[in-house]
């Protein structure tokens, strides 16, 4: 235990400064366990709470990073026994593809996406690896959601042993269970997100940014413009697009998934020309380490451009090859405006 460490046992300002020091990583990791944004935030504060409680309990055996990782974790793993999460499906829902065997954002309905801005400043800490916290390929949404497909405690082993780098003994000695039962665990959880996760997907970190941006720019001048033509272009051929139940900021709708770009433009036709369509206008963002867009629509007759929308986006061979979308509940994390 450091100097500063053992002044935070008793010291409140001290203690505070050093367990906000580790507020973004503990958030992602809660993230992780739980899927949801918003409970993520929740979490971290019980975190907090937690860790001050039982401050006197740290006797500097471990990091203090470490501690409040063990805490951290137990939380969502209580929130998650009082609050279990509903059966899955195998596959989207209202899919047009009913071949599709791997999950999609939106067959999670609890998944919310995670703004950009807050990974930022997530530099290592006590000579600790860090850099998987943030890595692109276990923070993106079919990452997220192929995760929530396993059993919390096998998350729990598989985020602390395969992206925090864990040793078998100290994460067995977090869950009071063996060594054994850890590695029988993890090797069930990776077994899960094999066929869990779609093929070629580390093939997807490769996009430069600069690529992405173009390919979101082209997205985004197609749909401003209405243009089923320009729209059928920037999309692959076995493109996937789907929006959680109430996307628009409104709730009490299904999740919908379309597979295939002809799908998709005559899904779509309705919000770009019909009768009452309003005019759009998106604006760029990042999400979950992938290019975004945050729509806003002007009805007929309207002086102002309303939120909408939140779309992710996943690129792939210059093409637009998966959108999720969201509701309008993140705009403030994303610090978009509710209207223009």
């Amino acid at each position: 235990m450091n100097r500063r460490e053992d002044a935070a046992v008793d010291d409140e300002a001290v203690f505070t400064e050093l367990v906000e020091d580790h507020r973004r990583e503990l958030q992602v990791h809660c993230y992780r366990m739980v899927g949801s944004f918003d409970e993520a935030q929740d979490l971290v504060q019980e975190t907090f709470l937690r860790a001050w409680r039982g401050r006197h309990g740290f006797q500097g055996a471990s990091t203090f990073r470490a501690w409040l990782y063990r805490i951290a974790t137990n939380a969502c793993l209580d929130f998650l026994a009082r609050h279990p999460r509903p059966a899955l499906p195998s596959r989207p829902p209202q899919t047009e593809d009913p071949g599709t065997d791997f999950p999609s954002p939106v067959a999670v309905p609890w998944l919310q996406p995670y703004p950009d801005r807050l990974l930022e400043g997530i530099a290592p800490r006590d000579a600790e690896p860090d850099a998987a916290v943030v890595a692109k390929e276990t923070i993106e949404l079919a990452f997220l959601a192929a995760i929530q497909y396993l059993t919390p405690r096998q998350r729990a082993v598989l985020i602390l042993r395969d992206i925090l780098a864990w040793p078998a003994g100290e994460t067995a000695a977090l869950l009071q269970t063996s060594v054994a039962s850890v590695n029988s665990g993890l090797q069930r959880a990776r077994l899960t997100m094999r066929i869990r996760l779609p093929e070629r997907r580390l093939e997807w970190a490769a996009s430069s940014t600069t690529a992405e941006r173009a390919v979101l720019k082209r997205y985004m001048d197609a749909l401003e413009r209405a243009d089923d033509e320009a729209v059928a272009g920037v999309l692959r051929e076995d493109a996937r697009a789907g929006h959680q139940g109430g996307a628009g900021g409104h709730g009490g709708t299904d999740p919908v998934w379309y597979r295939g770009r002809e799908t998709i433009v005559k899904a779509w036709a309705p919000i770009l020309h019909g009768a009452d369509a309003p005019a759009l206008r998106l604006v760029p963002t990042r999400a979950n380490r992938q290019p975004a867009v945050a729509t806003y629509i002007c009805a007929p007759g309207a002086s102002a451009y309303s939120a909408f929308a939140l779309s992710v986006l996943r690129i792939e061979g210059g093409a637009v090859a998966e959108v999720a979308t969201f509701g309008t509940r993140l705009f403030p994390a994303f610090d978009l405006p509710a209207t223009l």
